[in-house]
């Protein structure tokens, strides 16, 4: 079971056949790692979301300025973090 611990996450399994075999279960964690990898990147984080600024009344929606935004975000009131869904 050594693909279980090459990644740093929290899964949980259900399966309607009943209780997955040790195999069965590392195959399974290591398909989900290999679909949420990709998505769990900062670039797709900054991309499926916006930042509302009050103070400034503006949303900024350019995935390196919402980076910017998330690096400085306790700096600042009234700045939000939206997902664009």
């Amino acid at each position: 079971m050594s693909g279980l611990h090459n990644h740093n996450r929290d899964l949980l399994v259900l399966s309607r056949s009943g209780e997955l075999s040790p195999e069965e279960l590392e195959y399974t964690a290591e398909q989900l790692h290999k679909i949420l990898f990709p998505i769990e990147s900062h670039l797709h984080f900054c991309s499926v979301h916006e930042v509302i600024d009050v103070n400034r009344f503006k949303v900024i929606t350019k995935p390196h300025k919402v980076q910017q935004v998330i690096a400085d975000r306790g700096r600042k009131p009234f700045v939000f973090i939206c997902c664009r869904n």
